[in-house]
């Protein structure tokens, strides 16, 4: 083991030697890696990947269940609809903060912690026979949520050997699409077929199990070096850093927005598929779109975010120009789905490697740009959809897939460079 972390140490002593600027993001896997090169611990990426999927299903759960939640609280369903907005909120407002205090610490514990929190939370609404209390409970949720969400992708690429760092976020991310192909289905059936209140226990089951595994399968790993820290505001003036943040944003917003309202463009369009066969064969293609990210991303990551833009583009393109035909519009979801997939790690990995030692913050940022446009998509859509109808839906997909590629294609220097 000595021969394999030497040339680590001689990294860091000649950097330190060459009077390198402190504040200067360097590469963390040079000096965090405690793993051998070519080594992907699996297991550990995968009890990640089991935390992603119960952070986004339960985020999305209370949309399948807004009418059994409202009863079992004796409130109106646009009340019940808050335990979505409160869930954002607590990630938007607590998410920077949180990584910040914690950005030092070491990773294992901070975990356990984000997922301790996120089940005493959980834990709560499950209980809670109030509509305030669940509010607040939800906040707390999301606060949690943010925290864990905002550390994953430095925390896989810290117990990964360098060259699998984009494929190491591509299985910890994979918990995303199985979220929301299966988690969020499956808990709307449990909910309505028992009551709303067993998808949250099930969940907080799974959590349970998530914060027994991740202690005894995911090692440790150091947290950011105190002389390598950069101020928040800093970090925006990153090279890279804001102009992936403004892809993320007009991508997730575009995506949310179709998403969110896609029952209200079939309605529109007037073609023969119910909603649940759309969000169904979105997942699957979800899954096809991770597997191929998980296959390219660390040999040709700036051609796979462009085709995922492209693809994006290419299916708003087909919801506007050929919504009459059953056969097109389903070609358009698969090339949503496929473009949707391997959105997270490419995201992720690119806001990493342009942030460097500084990527657990850059993420928590990347998880605040996902919640306001989750949070803008809903409003955005509702205004969209009662002033004209739900044809609207596409042509804003196109144009903010337009501004993306676009960015993306110009930012071929740090935002999205070749390698």
């Amino acid at each position: 083991m000595k021969s394999e972390t030497k040339p680590i140490e001689t990294v860091s002593v000649l950097a330190q030697s060459a009077s390198v600027d402190p504040n200067t993001p360097m590469p963390a896997r040079l000096v965090d890696s405690s793993y051998p090169r070519g080594n992907l611990p699996l297991q550990a990426l995968l009890v990640m990947a089991l935390m992603g999927f119960i952070l986004i299903a339960t985020e999305t759960m209370p949309a399948g269940l807004l009418p059994h939640i409202a009863g079992g609280l004796n409130v109106s369903e646009g009340a019940a609809g808050q335990l979505v907005s409160a869930y954002a909120l607590g990630t938007v407002v607590l998410t920077i903060p949180a990584i910040a205090f914690t950005r030092g610490m070491r990773r294992k514990p901070v975990f356990l912690v984000g997922i301790l929190g996120f089940l005493i939370a959980n834990t709560i609404t499950v209980f809670s026979p109030d509509i305030a209390l669940t509010l607040i409970a939800r906040f707390a949720a999301g606060a949690f949520s943010g925290l864990v969400w905002g550390m994953l992708a430095g925390y896989a690429r810290r117990i990964t050997a360098p060259e699998l760092a984009g494929r190491a976020l591509t299985i910890a991310s994979i918990g995303t699409p199985l979220g929301l192909a299966i988690g969020t289905p499956f808990g709307s059936w449990l909910g309505t077929t028992f009551d709303w209140r067993w998808s949250f226990g099930v969940l907080s089951v799974l959590t349970v199990v998530t914060a027994v595994l991740a202690l005894t399968i995911v090692p440790d790993a150091p947290g950011q070096r105190p002389e390598s820290r950069v101020p928040l505001v800093r970090v925006f003036a990153i090279p890279g850093v804001t102009v992936i943040l403004v892809v993320i944003f007009a991508w997730m917003l575009a995506h949310n927005t179709v998403y969110t309202y896609i029952a209200s463009y079939l309605r529109t369009a007037n073609v023969s598929i119910s909603v649940d066969v759309v969000l169904m064969v979105f997942g699957v293609s979800a899954l096809i779109g991770i597997a191929i990210t998980g296959v390219l991303i660390d040999r040709v990551p700036r051609p796979l975010i462009l085709g995922s833009l492209s693809l994006f583009l290419t299916a708003g393109v087909i919801f506007g120009v050929l919504s009459q035909s059953l056969a097109a519009v389903f070609v358009a979801v698969v090339l949503w789905g496929v473009a949707f997939g391997g959105a997270a790690p490419q995201l992720q990995t690119a806001i990493s490697a342009a942030s460097g030692e500084n990527a657990d913050i850059a993420n928590s940022l990347l998880g605040v740009a996902f919640n306001v446009a989750i949070f803008s998509a809903g409003v955005l859509g509702a205004v969209l959809v009662s002033t004209f109808d739900g044809m609207a839906l596409p042509f804003l997909m196109i144009g903010l897939a337009a501004i993306a590629v676009s960015i993306a294609f110009t930012a071929r220097h740090t935002a999205f460079p070749a390698r």
